[in-house]
């Protein structure tokens, strides 16, 4: 059952006698070879997804996936670590642009365009001699009479289906918001100025105010004092009855007339209610 070898003799040794007394028979070697990859297996599935089975003829000579260098524990304890003689030299990613006198003289096909782009004229270029048109031409077309013509004679335009009305939009005939803000702000400012004016108009009016009863009193008897006197000198000179001089002419004028003042100004000092303006 077991190999002849120094192995298989220390392990023969551990078997129960009775098992040793059977014959020994030759070890089972298979016809098939050991290192193809199992039928029907999944192990390729490497990158996740759906399981699937592969080699399921048992046909394959390889393995269905190739060897990673990572596959299995990763590299060597210090394989990563980097080469301390492997560092970047100076320019050995980058290289000096020649100027353009340099590329001229050692390579001047490389300034020549790579594509030439066809030219967008019909005739390639400048036209001819023949073809140049000849200036200072004059026509006798109307042309904004031309437009109108086409305007008027033009189809309309066809509305498309998915054009938007215009006419159902739900703030349509509304003030806009911003509308209203703009109106109380005006309305804010001309209040402000009403204010203002009116604030001026009367800093700048009559300052008016009422008499009392006993200032009026005392206006009321200045006055029929003041009667009194200009009528004593008005009566001195009544006894004269020829005026044979315009000295006694105005002077009787003079009396007449201030007693005629004071007595509508009594008259006016006798109504109630009166008012006295500070500014005249």
């Amino acid at each position: 059952m077991f190999a002849s070898s120094d192995h298989n003799e220390n392990i023969f040794n551990i078997i129960p006698p009775k098992f040793q007394s059977m014959p020994k028979q030759p070890m089972h070697r298979s016809s098939s070879s050991s290192t193809l990859p199992p039928t029907a297996s999944t192990f390729h599935q490497y990158k996740g997804g759906l399981p699937s089975s592969s080699n399921l003829a048992g046909d394959a000579v390889g393995k269905p996936v190739t060897d990673k260098a990572h596959a299995g524990f990763g590299m060597q304890i210090g394989s990563y670590k980097n080469n301390p003689n492997a560092y970047m030299k100076k320019m050995a990613k980058s290289y000096s642009v020649p100027g353009l006198a340099e590329v001229k003289r050692t390579n001047p096909d490389q300034l020549k365009p790579k594509t030439l782009h066809p030219s967008s004229k019909a005739g390639g270029g400048p036209p001819r001699r023949d073809e140049i048109p000849v200036m200072n031409l004059v026509t006798s077309k109307n042309f904004i009479v031309a437009n109108a013509v086409e305007t008027i004679l033009a189809a309309p335009k066809k509305v498309t289906e998915g054009a938007k009305d215009y006419l159902k939009k739900e703030d349509y005939g509304k003030v806009p918001k911003y509308l209203n803000h703009i109106r109380n702000d005006i309305e804010a400012e001309y209040d402000y100025i009403r204010q203002l004016e009116q604030q001026r108009m009367d800093d700048d009016g009559p300052q008016v105010r009422g008499m009392d009863e006993q200032e009026r009193q005392h206006i009321i008897n200045g006055l029929k004092a003041k009667w009194e006197s200009v009528n004593t000198d008005y009566q001195g000179g009544t006894h004269v009855t020829s005026l044979d001089t315009m000295g006694k002419k105005k002077r009787k004028e003079k009396h007449e007339a201030e007693l005629a003042q004071i007595e509508k100004d009594i008259e006016k000092m006798s109504k109630r209610g009166i008012h006295i303006d500070q500014n005249a």
